[in-house]
């Protein structure tokens, strides 16, 4: 029988869901892993078979499977935070979501506390290293409002690109959804579409152009939206076809664009503009 290759230690532990790469590769330079009594180092392989352990505990690597993940659907409300713990004591996202089925729930990046919307998590860190790297250019689409009304010298500038303190960003395309009359008080809302993820980014962007976002909400990642009629703190997950898409998107040089196209108008109070229009997330309970 031929032996299994071992395989780069941060590859093997997020193929069994017990975190991301970038979570796993923190963990080995904390000293925090050992294979076989000795501490690991960046660039170490292991296979299945091996004993492998964190602070202590031995990992169940044999559940390892690349494409085996699952994925939750989550509507993060404004005023949670998207670590494990916090040392200020406000709530996690982690504190709501359902026991995975196997490993535990890795977050594919982050929304800030004061932004809602759509976040997902899989027990395949392998698919969240690969959903967040900048190679795969996954598309990010928020509705955010904005004090005030910008003219086109600040729309033109978004889309063209501003400066901001980790380099240039700009937004790949914004969609005016109505407000205030330019030079007036009161708010506007956009739609706006970005293949990043940096830090704060649609907040600093607008701010680089002299606005300041009110409110911001995620409505798609990828191929996936969040559905219409969910509500802040529920969790849903995918059907499997939903999750291939995601592994289609995270091979890279697809933006994931949603199947279905979304509704035009900017759309009453009654249809909420702060919550997704689209029609292509079919999240299973």
């Amino acid at each position: 029988m031929t032996e299994k290759p071992a395989i780069r230690l941060q590859k093997l532990l997020a193929e069994a869901g017990l975190g991301s790469r970038r979570t796993v590769e923190q963990w080995i330079r904390a000293g925090r892993i050992l294979i076989g009594g000795r501490v690991a180092r960046l660039g170490d392989r292991a296979d299945p078979e091996d004993e492998v352990t964190l602070d202590g505990k031995k990992l169940d690597l044999s559940s390892s499977a690349p494409t085996g993940g699952h994925v939750l659907l989550y509507y993060k409300p404004a005023g949670e935070v998207t670590t494990r713990s916090d040392p200020e004591g406000r709530p996690t996202v982690f504190d709501r979501l359902p026991e995975a089925p196997k490993g535990r729930w890795i977050s594919v990046g982050r929304l800030d506390v004061g932004t809602a919307g759509l976040l997902l998590l899989t027990t395949d860190g392998e698919l969240a290293h690969r959903l967040m790297h900048p190679s795969s250019e996954i598309e990010r689409e928020y509705v955010v409002r904005v004090r005030g009304r910008p003219g086109a010298e600040a729309l033109g500038a978004l889309l063209e690109g501003v400066e901001l303190e980790d380099g240039p960003a700009r937004f790949d395309r914004v969609t005016d959804e109505g407000g205030t009359i330019e030079g007036q008080g009161g708010h506007s809302t956009f739609r706006v579409v970005l293949h990043e993820g940096r830090n704060r980014e649609v907040r600093r962007l607008w701010h680089a152009v002299g606005y300041e976002v009110s409110r911001l909400l995620r409505i798609r990642y990828g191929p996936i939206e969040l559905p219409r009629e969910m509500r802040p703190g529920e969790a849903r997950r995918l059907a499997p076809e939903l999750i291939e898409g995601l592994h289609q998107a995270a091979k890279g040089g697809v933006r994931g664009e949603p199947a279905v196209p979304k509704r035009t108008g900017a759309g009453g109070r009654g249809s909420h503009r702060f919550r997704a229009r689209g029609r292509g997330s079919r999240a299973s309970k």
